[in-house]
């Protein structure tokens, strides 16, 4: 079947273009997660084809201080992907010519700012458009050239978790395109980590294997149950081998609580992207390690094919899991601490907030309840948290309530209604978490 894209966004995407047309120098402004940088690599890339000169400035956030960075930018044109959502009626005073491309929960409508957004024309920018998805439109309005750049779109889709239930949407409408064309391939999914096995399952936090994640003396039982030879990898095993370790892996997971519906989504299907040579979820992880490593330039470079980067990526990531996986298993430990209505974390040992937070939801936590994960290392605090498909059923809205659960303690919150993420100040912790439970209180209630 195939998928149009709205009418209105070709329009509002042929008026960005000609903006961009008309500036030599542009000023891109991104996230740093996966998703920022695929958006901002494919911009990089289709300025680079146009001959225009530019400069990649990655935020971990768009808060006030980074407001006032964009706002006392000097080039006539800026260019926002991923981020912009919040504070488009302070963008929309500036005398620059701007583009915005986000897909996070709108605020405001847009009077002078050249604004796409998903929502905009009645698409879920939570499932069915993310900010790459919007760069890639972008891409090929300006040129049909490239839609090569497909394959990093992929990797913004993926890193925003938006092809775990199926793609949707805006998202389809690459997915047709980019098979059309030869760029993306549809492949089956699997329970069991592509790779070495031994190191693999070692690593894995999707999913987090209690037991076998982290340890490698639980690795080697698994293997050994299933009859493996340690030294295989996933591409190495027969049918036999796979089922058996799949078998074993998901009754492990059953047994720590996972739902079936959270097996189904790991086991889900993936993206191979055939310039690259590797799954989008695989490109997906090394930009993002990159971006939150601080190597924001690399991120870009490996996102437009630069092939040392793309190593240079791989070696951050591998070291970057081996973190991620230790301290999930610290926090497994520990446990979550309970409120009424969330379950909560201090991450300010370990950082990976975000990524600790998304893992510990859907692998650990009690599913019923949202997870909040809290860095207090800086001032002001760092906030993260997720939800699952089944809480937004019941009413749950996490970009409104961490919105206002911030905004009640002076702070700043946002996001898609099942992650969402915010900064508050260091001493007001305690009455950020005792109203965010009362928001979420008033979020079941008034659903019933």
């Amino acid at each position: 079947m195939e998928t149009e894209v709205p009418s209105k966004l070709l329009t509002t995407l042929s008026h960005a273009a000609d903006i961009v047309r008309g500036h030599e120098f542009i000023q891109v402004y991104s996230h740093y997660d996966a998703d920022g940088v695929s958006a901002a690599s494919i911009i990089a890339q289709t300025l680079l084809r146009e001959g225009k000169e530019f400069r990649v400035t990655l935020f971990t956030t768009l808060n006030d201080y980074n407001m006032d960075i964009i706002r006392s930018t000097k080039t006539d044109c800026i260019i926002i992907t991923d981020l912009g959502a919040s504070y488009i009626d302070q963008l929309d005073a500036m005398k620059n010519d701007i583009v915005v491309l986000d897909h996070h929960t709108i605020i405001s409508e847009a009077q002078r700012v050249c604004y796409a957004n998903p929502h905009l024309y009645g698409i879920d920018g939570m499932t069915s458009g993310c900010g790459a998805t919007m760069a890639l439109l972008f891409a090929v309005t300006m040129n049909e050239a490239n839609w090569d750049l497909v394959q990093v779109a992929f990797a913004g889709i993926a890193g925003d978790r938006q092809h775990i239930n199926g793609l949707s949407g805006l998202n389809v409408y690459l997915l047709e395109e980019g098979k059309k064309r030869g760029f993306v391939e549809e492949m089956p999914g699997s329970l069991i980590p592509a790779g070495d096995l031994m190191t693999q399952l070692y690593l894995t936090t999707d999913p987090y294997i209690r037991g076998i994640s982290g340890n490698e003396d639980g690795v080697a039982k698994i293997l050994d149950d299933a009859g493996i030879d340690h030294g295989k990898s996933y591409m190495d095993l027969n049918e036999d081998e796979k089922r058996k370790l799949s078998s074993l892996i998901a009754v492990r997971l059953t047994e720590q609580g996972m739902l079936e519906s959270s097996l189904n989504e790991i086991a889900r299907t993936r993206y191979f992207l055939t310039g690259f040579k590797m799954d989008a979820e695989y490109l997906s992880s090394v930009l993002n390690s990159c971006g939150r490593a601080g190597f924001g330039g690399m991120g870009i470079s490996a996102g437009m094919g630069d092939v040392k980067s793309i190593e240079l990526g791989a070696k951050l990531m591998n070291d970057s899991n081996r973190d991620v996986v230790l301290n999930m298993v610290e926090l497994d430990k520990k446990g979550l601490n309970q409120r009424n209505h969330f379950q909560w974390f201090d991450s300010t040992d370990s950082g990976f907030t975000g990524m600790l937070c998304g893992i510990a939801m859907q692998c650990i936590g009690d599913p019923d309840k949202p997870t909040i994960g809290m860095n207090q290392s800086k001032d002001p605090v760092n906030l993260s948290s997720r939800g699952m498909w089944k809480q937004l059923d019941r009413g749950i809205d996490l970009a409104v309530a961490m919105r206002e659960a911030c905004a009640s303690v002076g702070g700043e919150g946002g996001g898609h209604r099942i992650a969402a993420g915010g900064s508050i100040p260091a001493e007001m912790v305690e009455g950020f978490l005792e109203n965010l439970d009362s928001i979420l209180e008033k979020q079941l209630s008034s659903s019933k």
